[in-house]
């Protein structure tokens, strides 16, 4: 590659995160959800297969945007880090955003040159909040079509217009709000999922298990574990609690269906543009499914502002197909992304799955390698922790991580190879062989305490050295089962919403 010529041949690099959305929500990870260009990008670059985020949304972008875990980075006011978008500013790079910030400040304040969306951490997609900002403007332009899906990519392509007339390679960032909820969609893409989901989650998740192995992304004979005791059967609900749920996952469904849609019309306009081949596209989510039923305001419609529709457990449990628990917990459903890497110019085995574990903590490294960009040796930053993904782009090896560290709140982790320790909220730690049993379904602890005694250390060492994590989070965790703590996490709902015109 040639930096600084007159025809910059750097790629540009578009990063994009989704919220809230499970492994298996996409199609080409398992979903019955249309997800026809996603599905495309995946067919024509990389697909990862046990990428890893932090299970939280402000974490995650954290990480994604420092290379650093999210308290060493010193959370989210990025005290004790440096951007991507700084980097790649310094490295002769045009920098954007557009969609949810959810950290500190504004996203002007650490590299990024043009800005639009929402401080917020969860907005209403009709009506906005308060905090979405054009630059450091107040911006409150929500009448007429306005939908935050569609608006997040009409910005992106005012700034990439600008990036692409400048001569210089772009990095654009593109945070989505969806599907994390309020549940909202518009009309006519929640009628084309109306009746999908009448079967059940127990059979949504069979299916979506049965694609995954025909996918190869779990062998042929491997067993879908049950249902949790914390999600009741299907045939257990009533037939307005089933209308109901039903409902709720074609919202859901819609929501994923309008991300789509909208990453079509940007590859769309990438082709137009002519930047297309040579621009890195890297895909994931923040966490795994989001479990909290917070449903209110049903007197709205799910294609109406002020409707906050949710989902909970029991979906969630769909789109976390098959691994355990959910956004928050560092169990595998808690932390395991889909995450694509597409870039015909540059990855030169289109169409495989990358097997090696990888982490949100990788993409700074990838960007310093693709820019030209200059990691700062300054006190005042703490050292990278990711390595480069570009390897993988030429199909070549990488050497793997000794181990990735995890916690939020009192949920925390520690994969080493294979082996993974994981605590659920403060309870006893719980080991697993993650080449045989991804879906955490054995649990090694009493047969290897010397094994947990010595990655419990490691944990600990980590997180209250570089992880910087508060002592209230270091506490030492009790032996109970987190078994049956679960009670209540689904509360079957009923409404009679959809029947509006």
């Amino acid at each position: 590659m040639t930096w600084g010529t007159e025809r910059d041949l750097r790629p540009n690099i578009l990063l994009i995160m989704v919220d809230d959305l499970g492994y298996a929500d996409f199609g080409c990870y398992g979903g019955e959800i249309e997800t026809p260009h996603i599905d495309a990008l995946a067919e024509g670059g990389l697909r990862f297969t046990q990428f890893y985020n932090t299970a939280k949304c402000h974490s995650s972008r954290v990480s994604l945007l420092t290379g650093l875990y999210c308290e060493q980075a010193g959370s989210s006011s990025l005290s004790r880090a440096t951007t991507v978008a700084e980097v790649a500013a310094k490295a002769g790079y045009a920098t954007s955003m557009s969609g949810k910030w959810h950290l500190h400040k504004n996203p002007l304040d650490f590299g990024f040159e043009r800005y639009w969306g929402h401080l917020s951490g969860a907005a209403d997609f009709f009506v906005g909040n308060d905090s979405f900002r054009f630059g450091r403007e107040v911006w409150n332009e929500f009448e007429g079509t306005f939908y935050a899906t569609d608006a997040i990519v009409d910005f992106s392509f005012e700034f990439l217009d600008e990036s692409i007339a400048s001569g210089k390679p772009f990095l654009h960032y593109i945070a989505f709000n969806a599907p994390h909820y309020p549940l909202q969609a518009k009309k006519e893409d929640i009628l084309k999922y109306r009746g999908r989901y009448e079967a059940g989650w127990e059979v949504i998740r069979a299916e979506r298990f049965a694609k995954q192995q025909a996918l190869g992304l779990f062998p042929e004979e491997m067993k879908l574990p049950p249902m949790p005791n914390h999600v009741p059967s299907w045939e257990s609900l009533s037939q307005e609690q089933q209308e109901f749920e039903s409902f709720r996952m074609a919202v859901y469904a819609a929501m994923v269906d309008s991300l789509d849609q909208n990453l079509g019309r940007l590859v769309a306009y990438l082709r137009e543009q002519g930047v297309y081949e040579n621009t890195l596209i890297m895909l994931l989510s923040d966490n795994g499914a989001c479990p909290f039923d917070r449903t209110k305001r049903m007197e709205h419609a799910a294609w109406e502002g002020q409707s906050h529709l949710c989902y909970s457990a029991s979906w969630a449990t769909v789109g976390n197909t098959p691994f355990k628990h959910y956004k928050q917990t560092q169990h595998e459903g808690g932390i395991s992304t889909p995450f694509i890497a597409h870039w015909p110019l540059g990855i030169q085995t289109p169409g495989a799955s990358e097997t090696e574990p990888s982490h949100l903590i990788d993409v700074m490294a990838t960007v310093l390698e693709l820019s030209g960009g200059i990691y700062p040796q300054d006190a005042q930053v703490e050292p990278l922790q990711g390595k480069t993904l570009v390897p993988f782009f030429r199909g070549q090896d990488r050497e793997p991580h000794e181990e990735l560290f995890f916690q939020f709140s009192s949920c925390r982790a520690l994969r080493q190879g294979d082996w993974k320790l994981v605590s659920f909220y403060g309870h006893r730690w719980e080991l697993y062989d993650l080449a045989e049993d991804r879906v955490e379904q054995v649990d090694l602890a009493a047969e290897q305490p010397e094994r947990v005694a010595s990655m419990a250390a490691r944990w600990h060492e980590i997180a209250s050295g570089k992880g910087r994590v508060s002592a209230r989070h270091r506490e030492p965790v009790n032996e109970s089962s987190w078994e049956g703590s679960w009670n209540g996490w689904h509360r079957p709902g009923t409404s009679r919403q959809w029947e509006r015109p």
